[in-house]
């Protein structure tokens, strides 16, 4: 018994001290399509190309592409209940008394069907060739 606890300790401590062991060979990233639309002033979509991990999270990706690219920069505030809240995309922030916000859709694959995922940037995981969708609007 004491032996199965240790095998398991020490699987669990490999895990935490091997950094990167999630993003070696078969694990490696993988690359998503990330696609800001304005539906209400109409600009022109930015489409931009990000890396993720294996199992990453969406911020993840926002964030490392934040540090590749100049032209791509986003604010997030953290929710206590809710995790993180996309706040402005590339200058531009949704309003409360203007009623906008950034809204996540999901192109599954390339010409696949959009969907609005239940969670947010903070949980929601890609899959490799999804496009997210960034969309200003209103409520």
């Amino acid at each position: 018994m004491m032996s199965m606890i240790m095998a398991s300790f020490l699987s669990a401590a490999l895990l935490l001290l091997v950094p990167g062991i999630l993003t070696e060979k078969g694990y490696g990233k993988k690359n998503i399509e990330l696609t800001i639309v304005n539906s209400i002033s109409n600009a022109p979509n930015e489409t931009y190309s990000a890396d993720i991990v294996f199992r990453g999270i969406l911020l993840g990706a926002m964030r490392r592409l934040q540090q590749t690219n100049a032209d791509f920069k986003f604010t997030y505030t953290e929710d206590l209940n809710y995790g993180p809240f996309l706040e402005s995309v590339n200058g531009v922030a949704g309003d409360n008394a203007e009623h906008t916000y950034w809204e996540l859709l999901v192109q599954i694959g390339k010409n696949g069907s959009v969907i609005r995922p239940d969670v947010g940037i903070g949980c929601y995981i890609p899959e490799p060739n999804d496009c997210i969708i960034l969309n200003f609007t209103k409520w």
